[in-house]
C-alpha cells in the first residue's frame, strides 16, 4: 500500500541520513517503525521471545505472600 505523508524537508534529510547510517532505506526505516508502533502479529516470534525470557529470573527463595501484596 502506498501512503502519502507531509513531512518537512529538513526532517526527511535527517531521517535519510539516519537510515543510511543504519544501512536501510528511508522506506524501510519507516516500515520498521510502524511495525514497532502497531505491534507484531507474528505469534511464532512472540512465543520464541517468551521462551527465551522465561525462567531467567531467580527468586532467591522468596515467595509471594498474599497479605504483604495486598497490604496498604
Amino acid at each position: 500500500m502506498n501512503v502519502t505523508l507531509s513531512i518537512d524537508d529538513q526532517l526527511v534529510a535527517r531521517a535519510r541520513k539516519k537510515a543510511e547510517a543504519l544501512g536501510k532505506s528511508l522506506n524501510q526505516l519507516i516500515r520498521d517503525y510502524l511495525q514497532t508502533v502497531a505491534g507484531g502479529d507474528d505469534a511464532e516470534r512472540s512465543i520464541e521471545e517468551f521462551k527465551k525470557l522465561s525462567g531467567q529470573g531467580h527468586s532467591r527463595g522468596w515467595r509471594f505472600n498474599r497479605d504483604e501484596i495486598h497490604s496498604r
